[in-house]
């Protein structure tokens, strides 16, 4: 691994992944859409917009997509939303060949219904690892206890990615299973739209544990159809991160969940947040999905149709509730 890395994309996961790597001694230049959140980052040391009061390690510095064209290293951590991944990594393709990119967004393609490893690699060719797991980028930035996952069907660079961001704060186990950790990346934000939904209904904590355990079949399923391993999603990046997100309050998509229970559209919802709530999109793409592959995903057909054909959210929670019985 180089001593230099970029980090495409200055979300607040993206800023305290670069910070986690700049307290490892890495020159780190984190390139943004923004050019405020770079002269920030330049001038005060921390992301002001997106992750305001954690100063970065002296060793990170700010630029903007304007010139990703330029960057100098074999090394980048991928951060960009999903939906504006396969426009920008298209865009600079030509200096993301042969690059070793470590992805750390989670989504679905609404487009394609393709997973964010499948999108680049046609949008770019290079050597591409899986960052996911349980982690709000507040409690990482901060220093909080960590455990995630990184896949990569080539065992050494996944260890490469593994030892370049471990802290004794932030710890990284490695897998082959590309497919089945971004699987479970991906869907858990689609479940913690409904974990959130039925809190905010008042439904209580039997209903959350219901919602959560019968989403991590529906997660599986999807990810064993499109080729992941069955025990990926008992892991950090299946049920950890699903429990995570369900749960914490930090979580986006489980706070669009509790607005929805409010009444509120999700046009207005969306409207006033000023980062991505990944779920939403996810929800589409992995509706239908699940009709493409002939795969039962009663949840996510519910979290769909609240999202976008307006269903009541309490309509949506008893008509899971109502379902025909049947074996676990």
């Amino acid at each position: 691994m180089q001593d230099k890395i970029a980090v495409i994309g200055a979300g607040s996961w993206g800023t305290a992944l670069a910070s986690q790597l700049g307290s490892n001694g890495y020159e780190v230049t984190i390139y943004s859409l923004e050019q405020e959140v770079a002269d920030c980052i330049n001038e005060k040391h921390e992301n002001c917009l997106f992750l305001p009061g954690n100063r970065l390690p002296d060793t990170v510095s700010g630029d903007t997509f304007n010139n990703i064209s330029k960057i100098d290293t074999d090394s980048i951590l991928w951060a960009v939303p999903t939906q504006f991944s396969r426009m920008l990594a298209m865009e600079n393709a030509e200096v993301l060949k042969g690059k070793h990119i470590i992805i750390a967004t989670k989504g679905i393609e609404i487009s394609t219904g393709k997973l964010v490893v499948t999108m680049l690699e046609e949008a770019a060719e290079a050597d591409y690892s899986i960052l996911s797991g349980p982690s709000f980028a507040k409690e990482v930035a901060a220093g909080k206890p960590t455990a995630v996952s990184i896949a990569n069907p080539d065992k050494e660079m996944a260890k490469r990615w593994q030892e370049a961001l471990s802290t004794p704060a932030f710890r990284c186990y490695y897998t082959d299973d590309v497919i089945g950790v971004e699987t479970g990346g991906a869907m858990k934000n689609v479940i913690a739209l409904a974990a959130g939904a039925s809190d905010g209904l008042g439904f209580g904590h039997n209903a959350r544990a219901g919602i959560i355990t019968r989403g991590l079949a529906e997660i599986a399923r999807l990810g064993v159809a499109l080729g992941g391993k069955a025990e990926t999603f008992m892991g950090l990046s299946g049920m950890g991160d699903l429990v995570l997100t369900c749960t914490g309050d930090l979580s986006r998509n489980r706070q669009v969940g509790l607005k929805l229970a409010e009444g509120h559209t999700i046009d207005d919802i969306t409207g006033k947040m000023n980062m991505v709530a990944e779920g939403v999109y996810t929800a589409k793409a992995a509706y239908e999905m699940s009709i493409k592959h002939g795969i039962e995903m009663p949840i996510t057909n519910e979290v769909y149709q609240v999202i976008y054909e307006g269903k009541n959210p309490k309509d949506s929670v008893m008509a899971l509730m109502e379902r025909p019985l049947r074996e676990e």
